[in-house]
């Protein structure tokens, strides 16, 4: 369930790619299989990154993939990459989790290289925003989501590095109705209400029919769980009057 449009990504051969907060791999691994770039892929979650390399083997062992893929555990607030080592940088659904995100998007800002490419997504405001008020559980157990986000908030801490947000879209508009079942029916996980929608979304996941794919293309605007912003870094050159008149003050 790639949740990033990779199109978006403005992806070059050759390019390299942090997926910071990879878990179990899905944009990593989506992306070695789709482009001719080296994809990192960095978790700070020993089972999850296991978990991504296991998913990853079998394309490995039964095809040639299009880009390269090296996945690792590493801390997002102290990234083990030099300055500058990224073309582009994605980080889905990750800052939710995250006490200090500013410091995180800090290390983000580091380790782009001027004129990279920065992904961001976080759960939408309102359908998360129903999840809290549904089940105290859903945001209470451990690793879970510590904040909401609303994204001006998210876009401001953003643009306050000086990055320029160029497209915004929202995702995964089907998913939030399960979302919001699974928090009413916490404690009764065996539901057949929830365990037929689950079928459903797997379904659309591997079928992808056309009439859910329009469904939730209409439906994303309003209903969206996630919201995706996209972010260039100022290029070396935009920077060279600023740091100018900054030695000059």
């Amino acid at each position: 369930m790639i949740t990033v449009d990779p199109a978006k990504l403005k992806l070059a051969p050759g390019q390299r790619v942090l997926d910071l907060g990879c878990g179990e791999g899905r944009h990593a691994i989506h992306l070695m299989l789709s482009h001719d770039v080296d994809v990192f892929g960095v978790d700070l979650d020993f089972r999850d990154v296991s978990t991504a390399r296991e998913r990853a083997a079998p394309f490995l062992a039964e095809s040639q993939p299009a880009g390269r893929l090296l996945l690792g555990v590493a801390d997002g607030l102290h990234l083990p990459f030099a300055d500058d080592s990224f073309d582009v940088v994605i980080c889905s659904e990750v800052l939710e989790h995250i006490e200090d995100y500013r410091g995180m998007l800090a290390e983000v800002d580091r380790v782009l290289k001027p004129a990279g490419t920065f992904a961001a997504s976080v759960p939408a405001f309102i359908p998360e925003w129903i999840c809290w008020k549904l089940s105290d559980d859903y945001h209470q157990v451990e690793g879970g989501h510590i904040r909401i986000f609303r994204e001006r908030e998210l876009r401001g801490s953003i643009e306050a590095l000086g990055h320029r947000c160029f497209a915004r879209h929202k995702a995964h508009a089907l998913h939030a109705p399960f979302w919001w079942l699974k928090c009413l029916l916490w404690d009764r996980p065996q539901s057949a209400l929830l365990r037929q929608y689950h079928r459903l979304l797997v379904w659309d996941l591997m079928e992808r029919p056309g009439l859910t794919r329009v469904l939730e293309k209409l439906l994303n605007p309003v209903l969206g769980k996630s919201i995706v912003l996209y972010f260039v870094k100022p290029s070396a050159e935009s920077l060279e009057p600023a740091r100018a008149a900054g030695a000059h003050a």
